[in-house]
Protein backbone atom coordinates (compact mmCIF):
# COMPACT_ATOMS: atom_id res chain seq x y z
CA UNK A 1 0.00 0.00 0.00
CA UNK A 2 2.70 2.17 1.58
CA UNK A 3 4.63 2.38 -2.45
CA UNK A 4 1.13 2.82 -4.15
CA UNK A 5 0.59 5.58 -1.92
CA UNK A 6 3.93 7.30 -2.94
CA UNK A 7 3.09 6.61 -6.99
CA UNK A 8 -0.50 8.61 -6.16
CA UNK A 9 0.79 11.22 -4.13
CA UNK A 10 3.57 11.99 -6.61
CA UNK A 11 0.90 12.12 -9.54
CA UNK A 12 -1.89 14.28 -7.30
CA UNK A 13 1.24 16.59 -6.77
CA UNK A 14 1.48 16.67 -10.39
CA UNK A 15 -1.96 17.68 -10.85
CA UNK A 16 -1.49 20.10 -8.15
CA UNK A 17 0.85 22.49 -10.04
CA UNK A 18 -1.17 21.85 -13.31
CA UNK A 19 -4.45 23.20 -11.47
CA UNK A 20 -2.39 26.27 -10.22
CA UNK A 21 -0.95 26.87 -13.80
CA UNK A 22 -4.18 26.62 -15.41
CA UNK A 23 -5.71 28.72 -12.62
CA UNK A 24 -3.43 31.51 -13.13
CA UNK A 25 -3.23 31.26 -16.98
CA UNK A 26 -7.62 31.37 -16.87
CA UNK A 27 -7.58 34.57 -14.50
CA UNK A 28 -5.07 35.96 -16.81
CA UNK A 29 -6.61 35.32 -19.96
CA UNK A 30 -10.35 35.67 -19.10
CA UNK A 31 -10.43 38.65 -15.71
CA UNK A 32 -12.76 37.38 -12.63
CA UNK A 33 -16.14 37.68 -15.26
CA UNK A 34 -14.07 34.69 -17.59
CA UNK A 35 -12.85 32.85 -14.24
CA UNK A 36 -16.60 33.31 -12.66
CA UNK A 37 -17.83 31.76 -15.99
CA UNK A 38 -16.04 28.93 -16.04
CA UNK A 39 -16.61 28.43 -12.53
CA UNK A 40 -19.95 28.33 -12.27
CA UNK A 41 -20.26 26.10 -16.09
CA UNK A 42 -17.75 23.46 -14.54
CA UNK A 43 -20.04 23.64 -11.30
CA UNK A 44 -23.29 22.92 -12.61
CA UNK A 45 -21.19 19.85 -15.23
CA UNK A 46 -20.12 18.63 -11.53
CA UNK A 47 -23.94 18.66 -10.49
CA UNK A 48 -24.44 16.51 -13.52
CA UNK A 49 -21.76 14.07 -12.72
CA UNK A 50 -23.52 13.02 -9.34
CA UNK A 51 -26.61 12.23 -11.45
CA UNK A 52 -24.20 10.48 -13.57
CA UNK A 53 -22.20 8.76 -11.09
CA UNK A 54 -24.97 6.74 -9.62
CA UNK A 55 -23.54 3.74 -11.95
CA UNK A 56 -20.42 5.56 -13.64
CA UNK A 57 -18.63 6.57 -10.00
CA UNK A 58 -17.99 4.63 -6.64
CA UNK A 59 -20.48 2.22 -7.82
CA UNK A 60 -18.61 0.52 -11.02
CA UNK A 61 -15.56 0.69 -8.38
CA UNK A 62 -17.07 -1.26 -5.96
CA UNK A 63 -18.64 -4.08 -7.86
CA UNK A 64 -15.75 -4.20 -10.18
CA UNK A 65 -14.54 -7.16 -7.73
CA UNK A 66 -18.23 -8.56 -7.20
CA UNK A 67 -19.60 -8.76 -10.87
CA UNK A 68 -18.50 -9.24 -14.90
CA UNK A 69 -16.97 -5.97 -16.34
CA UNK A 70 -18.94 -6.51 -19.10
CA UNK A 71 -22.33 -6.28 -17.43
CA UNK A 72 -21.18 -3.33 -15.26
CA UNK A 73 -19.91 -1.43 -18.65
CA UNK A 74 -23.39 -1.87 -20.17
CA UNK A 75 -25.35 -0.21 -17.37
CA UNK A 76 -22.78 2.61 -16.74
CA UNK A 77 -22.01 3.81 -20.46
CA UNK A 78 -25.50 3.72 -20.79
CA UNK A 79 -26.59 5.89 -18.11
CA UNK A 80 -23.34 8.51 -18.26
CA UNK A 81 -24.86 8.90 -21.79
CA UNK A 82 -28.90 9.31 -20.59
CA UNK A 83 -27.74 11.26 -17.81
CA UNK A 84 -24.79 13.83 -19.89
CA UNK A 85 -27.75 15.13 -22.03
CA UNK A 86 -31.31 15.19 -19.99
CA UNK A 87 -29.55 16.80 -16.93
CA UNK A 88 -28.12 19.62 -19.04
CA UNK A 89 -31.42 20.55 -20.88
CA UNK A 90 -33.05 20.42 -17.72
CA UNK A 91 -30.55 22.96 -16.21
CA UNK A 92 -31.32 25.24 -19.74
CA UNK A 93 -34.73 26.07 -18.46
CA UNK A 94 -33.40 27.83 -15.22
CA UNK A 95 -31.10 29.64 -17.10
CA UNK A 96 -27.86 29.24 -15.58
CA UNK A 97 -25.43 30.26 -17.81
CA UNK A 98 -27.53 28.74 -20.53
CA UNK A 99 -25.66 29.88 -23.48
CA UNK A 100 -22.98 27.20 -22.77
CA UNK A 101 -25.67 24.44 -22.53
CA UNK A 102 -23.98 22.61 -25.83
CA UNK A 103 -20.08 22.81 -23.87
CA UNK A 104 -22.25 21.58 -20.44
CA UNK A 105 -23.76 18.59 -22.61
CA UNK A 106 -20.61 17.80 -24.35
CA UNK A 107 -18.14 18.00 -21.22
CA UNK A 108 -20.85 16.15 -18.90
CA UNK A 109 -21.43 12.41 -21.29
CA UNK A 110 -17.25 12.33 -21.75
CA UNK A 111 -16.54 13.27 -18.02
CA UNK A 112 -18.88 10.47 -17.01
CA UNK A 113 -17.73 7.82 -19.46
CA UNK A 114 -13.99 8.40 -19.26
CA UNK A 115 -14.95 8.22 -14.92
CA UNK A 116 -16.84 4.59 -15.84
CA UNK A 117 -13.28 3.73 -17.20
CA UNK A 118 -11.41 5.28 -14.10
CA UNK A 119 -13.42 4.17 -11.10
CA UNK A 120 -12.95 1.03 -12.77
CA UNK A 121 -9.43 0.87 -12.69
CA UNK A 122 -9.64 1.52 -8.66
CA UNK A 123 -12.07 -1.39 -8.57
CA UNK A 124 -9.50 -3.85 -10.07
CA UNK A 125 -6.63 -2.25 -7.79
CA UNK A 126 -5.19 -0.54 -11.16
CA UNK A 127 -3.95 2.18 -9.57
CA UNK A 128 -1.42 3.03 -11.87
CA UNK A 129 -3.68 3.53 -15.18
CA UNK A 130 -5.63 5.90 -12.10
CA UNK A 131 -2.83 8.08 -11.61
CA UNK A 132 -1.99 8.09 -15.33
CA UNK A 133 -5.62 9.27 -16.37
CA UNK A 134 -5.67 11.45 -13.70
CA UNK A 135 -2.80 13.74 -14.68
CA UNK A 136 -3.72 13.57 -18.25
CA UNK A 137 -7.09 15.00 -17.73
CA UNK A 138 -4.72 18.15 -16.63
CA UNK A 139 -2.24 17.96 -18.88
CA UNK A 140 -4.36 17.23 -22.15
CA UNK A 141 -6.59 19.93 -21.27
CA UNK A 142 -3.87 22.62 -21.33
CA UNK A 143 -2.62 21.30 -24.26
CA UNK A 144 -5.96 22.15 -26.17
CA UNK A 145 -6.15 25.12 -24.85
CA UNK A 146 -2.89 26.08 -25.96
CA UNK A 147 -3.66 24.41 -29.53
CA UNK A 148 -6.98 26.67 -29.89
CA UNK A 149 -5.50 29.76 -28.52
CA UNK A 150 -2.28 30.43 -29.57
CA UNK A 151 -2.44 28.37 -32.71
CA UNK A 152 -5.83 28.08 -33.67
CA UNK A 153 -6.37 32.19 -32.31
CA UNK A 154 -9.38 31.25 -30.81
CA UNK A 155 -9.46 33.16 -28.02
CA UNK A 156 -13.43 33.70 -26.38
CA UNK A 157 -13.96 31.70 -22.93
CA UNK A 158 -15.70 29.01 -24.60
CA UNK A 159 -12.25 27.84 -25.54
CA UNK A 160 -11.47 26.76 -21.90
CA UNK A 161 -15.01 24.24 -22.38
CA UNK A 162 -14.35 23.32 -26.02
CA UNK A 163 -10.51 22.40 -25.18
CA UNK A 164 -12.15 20.13 -22.08
CA UNK A 165 -14.17 18.16 -24.37
CA UNK A 166 -11.69 17.32 -27.12
CA UNK A 167 -9.46 15.99 -24.04
CA UNK A 168 -12.15 13.98 -22.43
CA UNK A 169 -13.45 12.59 -25.51
CA UNK A 170 -9.25 11.64 -26.12
CA UNK A 171 -9.12 10.05 -22.92
CA UNK A 172 -12.22 8.02 -22.60
CA UNK A 173 -11.46 6.63 -26.13
CA UNK A 174 -7.78 5.96 -25.23
CA UNK A 175 -8.81 4.45 -21.84
CA UNK A 176 -11.99 2.24 -23.90
CA UNK A 177 -9.44 0.49 -25.70
CA UNK A 178 -7.86 -0.32 -22.41
CA UNK A 179 -10.38 -1.68 -20.55
CA UNK A 180 -12.43 -3.10 -23.55
CA UNK A 181 -9.26 -5.52 -24.63
CA UNK A 182 -10.01 -7.67 -21.48
CA UNK A 183 -13.55 -7.80 -21.91
CA UNK A 184 -15.86 -10.48 -23.87
CA UNK A 185 -18.32 -9.73 -26.48
CA UNK A 186 -20.67 -12.61 -25.61
CA UNK A 187 -20.00 -11.75 -22.11
CA UNK A 188 -22.15 -8.64 -22.75
CA UNK A 189 -26.16 -9.49 -20.87
CA UNK A 190 -28.26 -7.46 -19.06
CA UNK A 191 -29.10 -8.15 -15.40
CA UNK A 192 -31.70 -7.56 -13.20
CA UNK A 193 -29.16 -8.02 -9.97
CA UNK A 194 -26.22 -5.90 -11.48
CA UNK A 195 -28.62 -3.07 -12.17
CA UNK A 196 -30.28 -3.27 -8.57
CA UNK A 197 -27.04 -3.28 -6.98
CA UNK A 198 -25.28 -1.01 -8.72
CA UNK A 199 -28.58 1.62 -8.58
CA UNK A 200 -28.85 0.97 -4.63
CA UNK A 201 -25.19 1.56 -3.91
CA UNK A 202 -24.54 4.31 -6.46
CA UNK A 203 -27.88 6.66 -5.15
CA UNK A 204 -26.93 5.92 -1.21
CA UNK A 205 -22.97 7.33 -1.69
CA UNK A 206 -24.13 9.86 -4.75
CA UNK A 207 -26.80 11.45 -2.46
CA UNK A 208 -23.70 12.00 0.05
CA UNK A 209 -21.69 13.78 -2.02
CA UNK A 210 -24.62 15.71 -3.96
CA UNK A 211 -25.10 17.30 -0.88
CA UNK A 212 -21.39 17.54 0.42
CA UNK A 213 -21.08 19.32 -3.40
CA UNK A 214 -23.38 21.74 -2.71
CA UNK A 215 -21.83 22.80 0.62
CA UNK A 216 -18.87 23.52 -2.25
CA UNK A 217 -20.21 24.99 -4.38
CA UNK A 218 -23.88 26.75 -3.56
CA UNK A 219 -21.93 30.15 -2.32
CA UNK A 220 -21.02 30.70 -6.38
CA UNK A 221 -24.71 30.93 -6.61
CA UNK A 222 -25.49 32.91 -3.74
CA UNK A 223 -22.51 35.40 -4.68
CA UNK A 224 -23.39 35.60 -8.53
CA UNK A 225 -26.83 36.31 -7.39
CA UNK A 226 -26.13 39.12 -4.79
CA UNK A 227 -23.05 40.22 -5.82
CA UNK A 228 -22.42 38.85 -9.74
CA UNK A 229 -20.27 36.85 -11.95
CA UNK A 230 -17.08 38.62 -11.47
CA UNK A 231 -17.02 38.39 -7.11
CA UNK A 232 -17.70 34.01 -8.25
CA UNK A 233 -14.22 34.86 -10.27
CA UNK A 234 -12.39 35.99 -7.32
CA UNK A 235 -14.07 33.79 -4.50
CA UNK A 236 -13.41 30.54 -6.51
CA UNK A 237 -9.44 31.39 -6.62
CA UNK A 238 -9.72 30.50 -2.84
CA UNK A 239 -11.99 27.27 -3.39
CA UNK A 240 -9.79 25.95 -6.61
CA UNK A 241 -6.95 26.33 -4.24
CA UNK A 242 -8.85 24.27 -1.77
CA UNK A 243 -9.20 21.34 -3.92
CA UNK A 244 -6.06 21.53 -5.43
CA UNK A 245 -4.55 21.09 -1.90
CA UNK A 246 -7.44 18.19 -1.43
CA UNK A 247 -5.72 16.56 -4.61
CA UNK A 248 -3.07 15.88 -2.59
CA UNK A 249 -4.85 13.91 0.39
CA UNK A 250 -7.61 12.58 -1.90
CA UNK A 251 -4.63 10.28 -3.41
CA UNK A 252 -4.08 8.68 -0.47
CA UNK A 253 -8.02 8.20 0.10
CA UNK A 254 -8.24 6.35 -3.61
CA UNK A 255 -5.91 4.06 -2.67
CA UNK A 256 -6.95 3.48 1.28
CA UNK A 257 -10.77 3.24 -0.75
CA UNK A 258 -9.56 0.69 -2.86
CA UNK A 259 -7.67 -1.49 -0.07
CA UNK A 260 -10.99 -1.45 2.30
CA UNK A 261 -13.78 -2.22 -0.79
CA UNK A 262 -11.17 -5.57 -1.26
CA UNK A 263 -10.47 -6.17 2.08
CA UNK A 264 -12.16 -8.78 4.16
CA UNK A 265 -10.92 -7.67 7.83
CA UNK A 266 -12.70 -4.92 9.27
CA UNK A 267 -9.44 -4.43 11.94
CA UNK A 268 -7.14 -4.31 8.93
CA UNK A 269 -9.32 -1.53 7.31
CA UNK A 270 -9.42 0.49 10.69
CA UNK A 271 -5.83 0.46 10.86
CA UNK A 272 -5.16 1.71 7.28
CA UNK A 273 -7.60 4.56 8.12
CA UNK A 274 -5.77 5.63 11.16
CA UNK A 275 -2.64 5.76 9.57
CA UNK A 276 -3.94 7.63 6.42
CA UNK A 277 -5.59 10.22 8.87
CA UNK A 278 -1.95 10.72 10.00
CA UNK A 279 -0.40 11.07 6.69
CA UNK A 280 -3.09 13.71 5.46
CA UNK A 281 -2.78 15.91 8.95
CA UNK A 282 0.16 15.86 8.64
CA UNK A 283 0.42 17.39 4.60
CA UNK A 284 -2.33 19.69 5.29
CA UNK A 285 -0.39 21.49 8.03
CA UNK A 286 2.91 21.64 5.65
CA UNK A 287 0.50 23.27 2.47
CA UNK A 288 -1.93 25.14 4.70
CA UNK A 289 1.17 26.87 6.01
CA UNK A 290 2.98 27.46 3.25
CA UNK A 291 -0.54 29.27 1.82
CA UNK A 292 -0.64 31.22 4.77
CA UNK A 293 3.12 32.62 5.04
CA UNK A 294 2.79 34.16 0.89
CA UNK A 295 2.11 37.57 1.09
CA UNK A 296 -0.97 38.88 -0.29
CA UNK A 297 1.05 41.22 -3.18
CA UNK A 298 2.12 37.80 -4.29
CA UNK A 299 -1.57 36.81 -5.05
CA UNK A 300 -2.46 39.99 -6.51
CA UNK A 301 0.70 39.61 -8.65
CA UNK A 302 -0.17 36.11 -9.89
CA UNK A 303 -3.68 36.36 -10.46
CA UNK A 304 -3.84 40.37 -11.12
CA UNK A 305 -5.31 43.57 -9.07
CA UNK A 306 -9.11 41.82 -9.49
CA UNK A 307 -7.99 39.30 -6.90
CA UNK A 308 -5.74 41.41 -4.49
CA UNK A 309 -8.39 39.79 -1.68
CA UNK A 310 -6.98 36.31 -2.58
CA UNK A 311 -5.02 36.24 0.58
CA UNK A 312 -7.75 37.17 3.04
CA UNK A 313 -9.67 34.69 1.30
CA UNK A 314 -7.52 31.26 2.20
CA UNK A 315 -6.80 32.74 5.74
CA UNK A 316 -10.33 32.18 6.06
CA UNK A 317 -11.25 28.89 4.23
CA UNK A 318 -7.77 27.35 5.78
CA UNK A 319 -9.72 25.77 8.80
CA UNK A 320 -12.54 24.41 6.65
CA UNK A 321 -9.59 22.79 4.33
CA UNK A 322 -8.07 21.21 6.66
CA UNK A 323 -11.54 19.66 8.51
CA UNK A 324 -12.43 18.22 5.11
CA UNK A 325 -9.17 16.61 4.20
CA UNK A 326 -9.57 15.29 7.50
CA UNK A 327 -13.11 13.81 7.10
CA UNK A 328 -12.98 12.96 3.78
CA UNK A 329 -9.98 9.78 4.74
CA UNK A 330 -12.94 9.20 6.85
CA UNK A 331 -15.72 9.19 4.10
CA UNK A 332 -13.80 6.92 2.05
CA UNK A 333 -13.51 4.49 4.74
CA UNK A 334 -17.26 4.41 5.86
CA UNK A 335 -18.21 4.37 1.70
CA UNK A 336 -15.78 1.48 1.44
CA UNK A 337 -17.88 -0.68 4.22
CA UNK A 338 -20.89 0.52 2.83
CA UNK A 339 -21.80 2.17 6.05
CA UNK A 340 -23.83 5.36 4.42
CA UNK A 341 -26.33 6.98 6.39
CA UNK A 342 -23.45 9.00 8.23
CA UNK A 343 -22.33 10.31 4.94
CA UNK A 344 -25.61 11.75 4.11
CA UNK A 345 -26.30 12.90 7.76
CA UNK A 346 -23.47 14.81 7.71
CA UNK A 347 -23.80 16.34 4.19
CA UNK A 348 -27.27 17.34 4.78
CA UNK A 349 -26.17 19.22 7.88
CA UNK A 350 -23.67 21.21 6.32
CA UNK A 351 -25.74 22.00 3.63
CA UNK A 352 -28.24 23.33 6.02
CA UNK A 353 -25.60 25.54 7.46
CA UNK A 354 -24.42 26.56 3.77
CA UNK A 355 -27.97 27.81 3.04
CA UNK A 356 -29.12 29.23 6.39
CA UNK A 357 -26.10 31.38 6.86
CA UNK A 358 -25.16 32.46 3.28
CA UNK A 359 -28.61 34.31 2.87
CA UNK A 360 -27.26 35.89 6.69
CA UNK A 361 -23.82 36.71 5.47
CA UNK A 362 -23.35 36.79 1.98
CA UNK A 363 -25.58 40.03 1.25
CA UNK A 364 -23.95 41.51 3.96
CA UNK A 365 -19.97 40.71 3.55
CA UNK A 366 -20.02 39.52 0.12
CA UNK A 367 -17.09 37.41 -0.45
CA UNK A 368 -15.66 37.28 3.04
CA UNK A 369 -19.12 36.21 3.94
CA UNK A 370 -19.10 33.60 1.74
CA UNK A 371 -15.47 32.43 2.94
CA UNK A 372 -17.33 32.33 6.50
CA UNK A 373 -20.07 30.13 5.68
CA UNK A 374 -17.97 27.72 3.70
CA UNK A 375 -15.96 26.73 6.85
CA UNK A 376 -18.58 27.00 9.23
CA UNK A 377 -20.04 24.26 6.82
CA UNK A 378 -17.40 22.28 6.23
CA UNK A 379 -16.05 22.42 10.02
CA UNK A 380 -19.70 21.16 11.08
CA UNK A 381 -19.65 18.12 8.74
CA UNK A 382 -16.09 16.85 9.34
CA UNK A 383 -16.75 16.92 13.05
CA UNK A 384 -19.91 15.06 12.72
CA UNK A 385 -17.84 12.40 10.87
CA UNK A 386 -14.86 12.68 12.96
CA UNK A 387 -17.50 11.80 16.29
CA UNK A 388 -18.71 8.85 14.64
CA UNK A 389 -15.15 7.31 13.12
CA UNK A 390 -14.02 8.14 17.22
CA UNK A 391 -17.00 6.64 18.63
CA UNK A 392 -17.19 3.24 16.62
CA UNK A 393 -13.51 1.92 16.73
CA UNK A 394 -10.85 2.19 18.94
CA UNK A 395 -9.33 5.60 18.41
CA UNK A 396 -7.25 8.07 20.44
CA UNK A 397 -5.84 11.42 20.04
CA UNK A 398 -2.34 9.81 20.26
CA UNK A 399 -3.24 8.41 16.71
CA UNK A 400 -2.41 11.72 15.05
CA UNK A 401 0.71 12.11 16.86
CA UNK A 402 3.97 11.28 15.16
CA UNK A 403 6.32 8.88 16.21
CA UNK A 404 9.69 7.50 15.97
CA UNK A 405 8.61 4.28 14.84
CA UNK A 406 6.65 6.41 11.78
CA UNK A 407 9.61 7.92 11.39
CA UNK A 408 11.76 4.52 11.01
CA UNK A 409 9.18 3.05 8.66
CA UNK A 410 9.35 5.88 6.12
CA UNK A 411 13.10 5.82 6.23
CA UNK A 412 12.98 2.39 5.40
CA UNK A 413 10.41 2.71 2.54
CA UNK A 414 12.51 5.40 1.10
CA UNK A 415 15.64 3.59 0.49
CA UNK A 416 13.67 0.79 -0.47
CA UNK A 417 12.32 3.41 -3.04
Amino acid sequence: MQLTVVKTFVSRFLILILSFGLVIFSTNMWGSEGKGTISIVIANAAIVSFFSSIFAGSSTSYFASKFKTEQILVYSYIWSVIMGILIPVIFSFADIQADYLIHLIGISVFSALLSVNVNLFIGTRNIRLFNIYTVLQQLVHILFIGVFIFILDFKDVSAYFVAQICCLAFLFFTSFIQVIRKCKISEVSLSKKVFKSMFEYGWKTQLSAFVQFLNYRLSFYFLEHFEGIGSVGVFSIGITFSEAIWTITRSIAVVLYSDVVNSKSREESILKTKSSLKLSFLLMLIFLLGIIIIPGSVYEMIFGRAFRGTKEIMLLLSPGILAIAISDMIGYYFSGIKELRILNVKSIVGLVITVAFSFLLIPKYGILGACIVTTLSYSVSALLLFLKFYRSTDFKIQDYLITKEDIRLAREKLKKK
